[in-house]
């Protein structure tokens, strides 16, 4: 017979083990140490140990989630304080991004249907490149799943900035812009702490770059959207 503990008493292991990992990472500053990463993997051990469902886990931690609420608001914050950056370099920044944006699409796209993967996979998979918050918000949009996409984006997102990493140091990106840019759109959210590793300018523009991207997909899907709904 399986451990039955309260679901409330997971929300307070899952964020014992966040501690915790932070000050592993800390220690050991690896990929594969990042807190996201040793979160999630000790705590699957941990719920299939004692034989708990993902449901009734989420019946005492559903409130996390719910921060990604406030946390998307914040955004605007980050938005403001880098206003002039965005001033200066607006041309860049949104070719940068719609190609970006266009390149991840197109190849999720085209990685479900090489996969066969079913509709609600595919919708899943699709915003995978976009930061947490607008990827749910556009997965949940498009029909698919949005706390598998959040699984899709940190695996993304970490597969991303160890990639990234060893990109900079290969491709002759010499501009602080350039690799910023590179982190934060490929990467988003652990793209732009990693790039915060490298410097000041990097961290601003791997920051802004990842807002942006997620508020272009939110309001591009919202549109196609509309007028799907328009003229049907």
């Amino acid at each position: 017979m399986g451990i039955d503990p309260s679901p409330w008493m997971w929300a307070g292991i899952t964020l014992g083990l966040y501690l915790g990992a932070r000050k592993v990472h800390g220690l050991h500053p690896r990929w594969w140490t990042a807190p996201m990463v040793l979160t999630w993997a000790v705590c699957a051990a941990l719920l299939i140990g004692a034989n708990i469902s993902y449901g009734e886990y989420l019946k005492g931690t559903w409130w996390l989630g719910s921060l990604l609420g406030p946390a998307t608001v914040a955004f605007a914050v980050v938005v403001h304080e880098h206003r002039q950056l965005i001033q200066k370099h607006w041309v860049t920044l949104a070719i940068g991004v719609t190609f970006g944006s266009g390149f991840a699409w197109g190849s999720a796209w085209a990685l479900a249907r090489l996969l066969d993967f079913s509709p609600e996979w595919r919708a899943s998979l699709l915003p995978h490149s976009v930061t947490t918050p607008f990827a749910q918000a556009v997965s949940r949009q498009i029909g698919g799943l949005p706390e598998l996409t959040a699984c899709l984006v940190t695996v993304t997102g970490l597969f991303g900035a160890a990639i990234g990493e060893a990109l900079i140091s290969w491709l002759p990106l010499r501009s602080a812009f350039a690799r910023g840019a590179m982190l934060g759109m490929g990467a988003h959210g652990a793209g732009t702490a990693k790039a915060y590793e490298l410097g000041r300018e990097e961290g601003a523009v791997a920051g802004v770059i990842m807002i942006l991207a997620g508020l272009l997909n939110v309001a591009g899907m919202t549109l196609y959207l509309g007028i799907l709904r328009a003229f049907s």
